[in-house]
């Protein structure tokens, strides 16, 4: 999704909405302890949808988009500086290391879930948006403009070229896309 602060230009059109951005955050936090609270056993081994994770499974992976943009935001401070021509170099290497990253990314999260499971994964999350939500704070107007490009095959959220707001936006709908392939409470 094009963030819609930056013109064509890259320049930005206006502020950022954070409290936006962070009510996104704050949403997803609320749903994920509603839907560990109402989960039950059986449920959580059941199947997702669409998916070759568990429920519970699953739900650390949408724990961990948030954990993976703490991750990027310095990433991005810095790739934003540098010339052009890194930041699509490290982007296309990433992309050429995409089937790797995503058997990673597959037995991260079957492996997560055992360490972070439902019991665990709540706090987990309420740690990691209380630190996204301080971050976006504290940033100044003019870094959440800045970007680098992305491995556009590494998600489908991810775009040619982010802007620290957009990746600051980012775990919300990565959560969003993954929550309609739970099988709780189904």
């Amino acid at each position: 999704m094009p963030d819609p602060g930056v013109s064509p230009q890259g320049q930005r059109a206006h502020p950022v909405d954070r409290a936006a951005i962070i009510d996104r955050l704050n949403g997803c936090r609320d749903d994920l302890h509603a839907l560990l609270a109402a989960a039950t056993p059986p449920e959580l081994r059941a199947p997702s949808n669409g998916t070759r994770w568990t429920n519970e499974q699953l739900l650390f992976h949408m724990v961990f988009g948030f954990l993976i943009v703490r991750r990027l935001l310095p990433l991005v401070r810095v790739m934003s500086r540098l010339p052009s021509w890194v930041g699509r170099s490290f982007a296309w290497l990433l992309d050429a290391g995409r089937v790797p990253f995503h058997w990673v990314n597959y037995a991260g999260s079957c492996g997560g879930a055992l360490v972070f499971n439902h019991a665990r994964m709540g706090r987990l999350c309420d740690h990691t948006i209380d630190h996204l939500v301080a971050s976006l704070e504290e940033a100044p107007e003019e870094t959440l403009g800045r970007g680098m490009p992305f491995p556009t095959s590494w998600d489908p959220y991810f775009e040619p070229h982010m802007t620290l707001a957009a990746v600051y936006a980012y775990p919300a709908l990565h959560y969003a896309h993954h929550r309609r392939q739970l099988t709780l409470g189904t």
